[in-house]
């Protein structure tokens, strides 16, 4: 008679049941066997790399707090702490959505928005009017520069390009412009 070669999970269902005894030497077999493979499984679920290492190492601490609790005859040793892990991980995952929800629910009911108001709508229509009358006061080609770099979005250089005049004259243009608007407006800035 013969005696087999112990096998992956007899050694460390082995290793497992020495761990609860409190043998260190046998925790580090434990992890030596199951480190890259409980990592792995929280990595699937996580994503994040460093809260997949967080993740993994309380499943660690937990089998070395509960490895007591493991029973062979229920099923094998790898089963039972890649399970550990699984709800480690799914657990972090619904506690992260859980405070995603809750800073949502919070945000919407700290949001207040102000209602429109009369006196800010005359305000606003005053102003337009302010401007659009001081833009009557510029040149031709300082409205146009003006027009085309705050309304239309083009840049010196797009206005350059557009205009056909050199970027140079472009931005005197607008300086201009802005001196005289200021002047005009009002804002001694």
């Amino acid at each position: 008679m013969t005696l087999a070669e112990p096998t992956g999970d007899d050694v460390l269902t082995t290793a497992l049941q020495a761990v609860a005894g409190g043998d260190r030497g046998a925790f580090e077999t434990v992890y030596e066997l199951t480190a890259s493979r409980v990592l792995g499984l929280c990595r699937r679920i996580l994503i994040d790399p460093a809260l997949s290492e967080e993740v993994s190492q309380e499943v660690f601490l937990e089998i070395w707090q509960t490895s007591s609790r493991f029973d062979q005859e229920r099923g094998r040793a790898l089963t039972w702490i890649l399970t550990m892990a699984h709800r480690r991980a799914i657990d972090r995952v619904r506690a992260s959505q859980s405070s995603r929800d809750r800073d949502l629910r919070i945000g919407i009911r700290d949001f207040h928005e102000e209602a429109p108001s009369v006196e800010g709508d005359v305000e606003t229509s005053l102003e337009y009017a302010r401007a659009s009358a001081a833009m009557t006061e510029l040149s031709a080609v300082q409205r146009e520069a003006v027009e085309l770099a705050y309304f239309g979005g083009l840049t010196q250089a797009e206005i350059a390009a557009r205009t056909g005049v050199p970027i140079g004259t472009v931005k005197t243009r607008l300086r201009d412009a802005l001196i005289r608007l200021r002047g005009l407006l009002g804002d001694s800035r």
